[in-house]
């Protein structure tokens, strides 16, 4: 028999400025949330004010981690030390493996004035976190769109949905992502396996998530009824079940392996001590830090 999970905290957002000016809210790595193993930070970027994004995030580096970024409207230049370079649009998924370090820059191109989408930072384990980079480009014709009889619909970007499967695979954390919208009247569920990390980011709309302690203020309901934007962290149990109670809902749900090793983060830096931040640090100044193939032995 499955467990259902609990809904054990709504985090609203936070809003943060990042890069050179560009504005957003932020949930994972917020004062509210500081790391939800193995994620690391989720950011939510959303604006027509081109004043609000188009600084963009010139050249900068990374070291020890994973970053998703999924774009909503608008566009978005990105280019590398590893020699990639191109634009993502709607729908588009840019999965970049940092490893042992590399310089990337990403930066806006509105469509009608328009900006939206996502980054997300996965953690990457301690024997990896040296690895060489890695960059994927993910077209939206590439991720698949599931819809339900019922009339749900799910972009599944990694992990599996009634048989189908994302296009980003081969990554540590075994992770889900995927993209729900839900309609009004309809419930949606999902298994995970347990043990894994998971949450919701509601960025449409208003339903009921889980169950448990938020049944007393939802009249019996049971779950914990959230609008948008709002992250719902989910506890451990074999599934996830989401209401569309108050209408349509659309939400990313996201869950994966945690890694259950000491984090030690500076800015872009994600490692394991303070001495490998400091080595980092240390590698940036001397203009050693972009990963290199070791020598053949």
């Amino acid at each position: 028999m499955s467990t259902l999970r609990d809904v054990v905290s709504v985090v609203s957002p936070q809003p943060t400025i990042e890069g050179a000016g560009v504005h957003l809210v932020r949930t994972i790595g917020g004062w509210a949330l500081d790391y939800l193993d193995p994620f690391l930070l989720l950011d939510h970027f959303e604006s027509d004010n081109p004043a609000d994004y188009l600084a963009g995030f010139p050249l900068h580096p990374h070291r020890g981690i994973e970053t998703v970024t999924y774009m909503l409207d608008g566009e978005v230049d990105h280019k590398d030390t590893l020699g990639n370079a191109g634009t993502i649009g709607p729908g588009d998924v840019q999965w970049m493996t940092a490893g042992g370090g590399l310089m990337h820059e990403e930066m806006p191109r509105p469509r009608e004035g328009r900006m939206a989408g996502f980054q997300l930072w996965v953690n990457m384990p301690a024997a990896l976190k040296m690895s060489r980079p890695r960059y994927r480009d993910v077209p939206a014709s590439t991720i698949p769109l599931l819809v339900r009889t019922d009339g749900t619909e799910i972009q599944v970007v990694a992990g599996e949905v009634d048989g189908v499967t994302g296009p980003v695979k081969d990554i540590y954390a075994d992770p889900d992502y995927l993209d729900v919208t839900v309609p009004a009247g309809v419930t949606f569920e999902h298994p995970i396996e347990r043990s894994h990390a998971a949450f919701a980011y509601v960025f449409r709309g208003r339903g009921r998530f889980g169950r448990g302690r938020y049944a007393a203020a939802d009249n019996g309901g049971g779950g914990a009824v959230v609008g948008a934007p709002n992250l719902v962290v989910f506890g451990d149990g074999d599934e996830v079940r989401v209401a569309g109670d108050g209408g349509p809902v659309r939400f990313l749900l996201v869950s994966g392996a945690p890694l259950g090793e000491p984090i030690a983060r500076y800015g872009p830096f994600v490692m394991n001590t303070r001495e490998e931040i400091e080595q980092a640090l240390l590698d940036l100044r001397a203009g050693t830090f972009i990963w290199t193939e070791p020598p053949a032995r």
